[in-house]
């Protein structure tokens, strides 16, 4: 079983026990609870065996045609814009001659990011939840920008974790701003401290996801990939399970936590006199277990649900910014102003024209890697075009272009001889 099949079990395992409710499952695997429902009888029958699919990997027989399925989304932008899904049904039917069930044009448009104009539903009734049964299970994340020094310093953000099971805050850190090397440093401290939770709970902001339909390259476009953030594809490797909140109240955890650290932490710092980011985060170092002991509480089950790396697990491969490069016909990969040499190795003595991967780690330094191998590399020397430039020194003053006056020379000079022509 892989690690998605490994979680689908533990998750059922807990239904089953009556820990865990089918919403609250539904949510943790990102799944329907119709088809959670499926999964439970289907288990219950078979056992784990069941949870693999008995169609991997093998094509539907009942697919839709991928023309038709193109036209149809062709259609939908261009002659029948603003139609409801089931009015378009029927269009399709008696102009177009293409006879779809109203679910099957409901998956294309939505696949397509179309969505129907009229809305029915009622806005859903809010209540709170039950915790989640074990640690681990579900941590909410978020950054809080506030004036934590209190003019003392610079304005920062704190990022950081809570713990759905128990409000134990497993990691946070002060970062100049909210951004991605921020929380892939929360999450490398949990990892290796605690272990990689099942799944984590944030908002929309654009460290956690993308448009589709706006930041899709043309190979994502043409697999149906979906675009994802750095962060995004951390989760994705780790396999956590990524959920987003519709509303600042659907993570109202995380959102009261700030309201008591804006008033406990940053008494606290005003109290060490912390001026500077490297002061703050010694001073939360030792704030946050004070504060474990005194607001968390256990959970409903003592076991952990934090998983375990796996053996040989390369922290530093995972927590880090990964790009796409192609190699030069000169071994060299371009990475913004730095220029990268690969040496020959033993399996091959040239990588020219190879897609690469430009690791940069959150120390700085950079990585190049091929087909999961590491790849040696140097710093190389610049493109002559670029040595070429001039060196601006700090008194030299670029040349400036003054537009003549009206009543200059050298225009009263054109000016008669225009006349003479």
């Amino acid at each position: 079983m892989n690690r998605k099949e490994q979680k689908r079990l533990i998750v059922l395992n807990q239904i089953d026990t009556a820990n865990l409710t089918v919403s609250q499952a539904a949510r943790l695997l990102n799944l329907s609870e119709r088809h959670v429902w499926r999964l439970i009888a289907t288990y219950r029958k078979e056992g784990a065996s069941a949870l693999a699919h008995g169609n991997r990997g093998r094509k539907p027989h009942n697919a839709l045609d991928e023309g038709l399925r193109k036209q149809v989304q062709s259609l939908a932008e261009s002659t029948y814009v603003g139609f409801n899904t089931q009015h378009f049904t029927e269009k399709l039917s008696e102009c177009e001659g293409i006879d779809f069930s109203r679910s099957s044009v409901r998956r294309i448009l939505l696949g397509s990011g179309i969505r129907s104009p009229r809305k029915r539903r009622p806005p859903k009734h809010r209540s709170r939840r039950e915790r989640y049964p074990k640690e681990g299970m579900l941590l909410q994340i978020d950054g809080s920008p506030h004036d934590w020094l209190e003019g003392r310093g610079h304005r920062l953000s704190l990022i950081g974790a809570i713990d759905d099971a128990t409000g134990k805050v497993p990691y946070a850190i002060f970062r100049e701003q909210e951004d991605t090397k921020g929380y892939f440093l929360m999450l490398r401290e949990i990892t290796l401290n605690q272990g990689i939770p099942l799944a984590l709970y944030h908002d929309r902001h654009s460290i956690f996801e993308l448009p589709p339909d706006k930041f899709a390259s043309i190979e994502e476009q043409l697999t149906g990939k979906r675009p994802l953030t750095q962060f995004g594809r951390l989760l994705e490797e780790l396999d956590i399970n990524s959920i987003s909140a519709n509303s600042p109240q659907a993570k109202g955890r995380i959102e009261r936590l700030w309201g008591t650290f804006q008033d406990r932490l940053t008494s606290e710092l005003r109290l060490a006199g912390a001026k500077t980011i490297e002061e703050a985060n010694w001073v939360l170092a030792y704030f946050l277990p004070d504060y474990n002991r005194k607001f968390a509480i256990s959970a409903r089950e003592p076991e952990l649900a934090y998983r375990k790396p796996e053996d040989g697990f390369k922290a530093e491969e995972f927590f880090c910014l990964k790009y796409q490069r192609t190699v030069g016909s000169d071994n060299v990969v371009r990475f913004g102003e730095q220029r990268l040499q690969i040496l020959p190795s033993m399996d091959r003595l040239s990588y020219a024209h190879c897609k690469v991967e430009v690791q940069e780690r959150l120390d700085g330094n950079l990585a190049v890697y091929y087909q999961g191998q590491c790849l040696s590399i140097r710093p190389a020397p610049l493109e002559p075009a670029r040595l070429r430039e001039p060196v601006v020194t700090g008194t030299s003053s670029q040349r400036r272009y003054v537009k003549p006056s009206p009543d200059h020379p050298w225009r009263g000079k054109y000016r008669v001889h225009l006349d003479r022509g």
